[in-house]
């Protein structure tokens, strides 16, 4: 047994020194993230607001396949933690080989679905022929070449499960430069290339994520020396480890899977308002993404840090950790909910907003950030639940701040048949979660910390 093995830094460095250097690879890869994901609708708005449309209702798909892959990397970054911190290696080993294996099945499921629902998915969101002819090419791209965002996502999983966070967010950067460059080339048909527009964002995104799995997999291969990837694994997978991968990662798969739910049905709503409400609703789930990613980006880095210590039995680590990473958190979306009341126009007109989507959007905004500091707490205490295989309390937690809530209050309050009430559902469905959140927590802590 080697002595690297058994002195990683998640169980030794100091607690903040810790998180920081965990953290902040991956909150700075999310930034870059966000920042193209908001570019790719930025490009696209300067097509037209029909192909902005069209591209906010694809998110629910998009939505769909990031929660199988991203659930999937929290089952195995668990199980890979617990394991590397009860030094148990093999088990490891497993993990990560079988987790390569699900993340294969994973994209031939998604790539059989996607040519058989695009169509009925669009046309149930609207009955425009322009957005259902951009939508429909964007989501058949994405669906069919999606091998790219699997592996993408698992391959940088395995990385920040052993600490090297720094390597997960080179793997990041590559693909949104990648991404970045393309975009307004595909889009708009420079240097030469056809003027693809919309689909020309959905190639640009498929090539910066199947480059930025291949980084990821060379680095995996040349650095992460504590597990093994061996391709014999990979097709003879452990059902064991399959299941044990699953029972984490299905109840965080259905958690971001309901985020798919929410914003599809709140598009059936807004689009009996206007295709401009649904506009509007789009480009604000890509500005939120600025402060909800890099909070996302920490709640990976603490992750693998409470299940690391958590095999390890040291209490206070996960104590230490916790609390730094809530107040952290608190911070970043303190400064979202200011930014989105003084200069929600200014945000707006960055998406060529006409003046309807201006009077629909500055209101909106301006509501809707006002429940940012509320979600910081419930992303960080929900780390908990994850790291220690208690993930269903995250889905209930989801389900009700998603669905049970936010959509009977959007539509009881689309009634009154004025579209500014609707966003209101969002900071009350945001404070219920809050309370859910606090209530299943200081049970996790009772139970699971405490004890140790």
């Amino acid at each position: 047994m080697s002595e690297a093995r058994q002195e990683n830094k998640m169980g030794v460095m100091p607690v903040k020194r810790l998180i920081i250097s965990m953290s902040l690879p991956m909150m700075i890869s999310m930034l870059v993230q966000a920042f193209y994901n908001v570019a790719d609708s930025l490009f696209v708005a300067r097509v037209s607001e029909e192909a902005l449309t069209a591209v906010s209702l694809a998110f629910p798909m998009q939505n769909l396949m990031i929660a199988v892959a991203t659930g999937t990397g929290v089952g195995i970054n668990a199980l890979l933690s617990r394991s590397l911190g009860e030094k148990q290696y093999s088990e490891s080993n497993k993990a990560a080989n079988t987790g390569l294996f699900l993340t294969f099945f994973s994209f031939v499921a998604f790539m059989i679905l996607g040519s058989f629902i695009t169509i009925p998915f669009v046309v149930s969101q609207t009955t425009s022929p322009d957005i259902v002819y951009h939508g429909v090419l964007y989501i058949s791209t994405v669906t069919m070449v999606s091998f790219g965002l699997f592996f993408q996502v698992v391959l940088e999983r395995l990385l920040q499960s052993t600490g090297r966070t720094m390597l997960s967010m080179i793997s990041q950067i590559t693909g949104a430069v990648i991404n970045l460059i393309l975009d307004p080339i595909l889009i708009f048909g420079l240097f030469g290339m056809p003027r693809m527009e919309v689909m020309g964002a959905a190639v640009a995104t498929c090539i910066g994520q199947s480059c930025a799995a291949v980084t990821a997999l060379f680095l995996n291969l040349k650095f992460n020396k504590e597990i093994k990837l061996s391709l014999d694994m990979i097709i003879h997978p452990s059902m064991p480890t399959v299941r044990q991968i699953y029972f984490v990662g299905i109840p965080s798969m259905l958690m971001v899977s309901i985020g798919s739910v929410m914003t599809y049905l709140m598009n059936l709503l807004l689009g009996t308002f206007s295709s401009t409400a649904q506009a509007v609703f789009g480009a604000y789930f890509k500005l939120q993404s600025f402060f909800f990613m890099p909070v996302f980006g920490l709640n990976n880095g603490l992750i693998p840090v409470l299940a690391y210590n958590y095999g390890a039995r040291k209490k206070e680590r996960i104590t230490e950790a916790l609390r730094f990473s809530v107040m952290l958190a608190a911070v970043i979306m303190c400064m979202g909910t200011v930014i989105m009341e003084l200069i929600p126009a200014q945000l707006l007109e960055m998406f060529e907003a006409s003046d309807e989507m201006l009077s629909i959007g500055v209101p909106a905004l301006r509501v809707i950030g006002l429940h940012f500091p509320l979600a910081a707490f419930g992303i960080a205490l929900g780390s908990v639940f994850l790291a220690f295989s208690k993930s269903y309390y995250s889905m209930i937690v989801s389900l009700g701040r998603q669905l049970v809530i936010l959509i009977p209050v959007a539509w009881a309050l689309s009634l009154f048949g004025v579209l500014n009430y609707v966003w209101w559902c969002f900071p009350i469905s945001e404070i219920v979660s809050f309370i859910l959140t606090f209530i299943f927590y200081r049970r996790v802590k009772r139970i699971v910390i405490d004890p140790l």
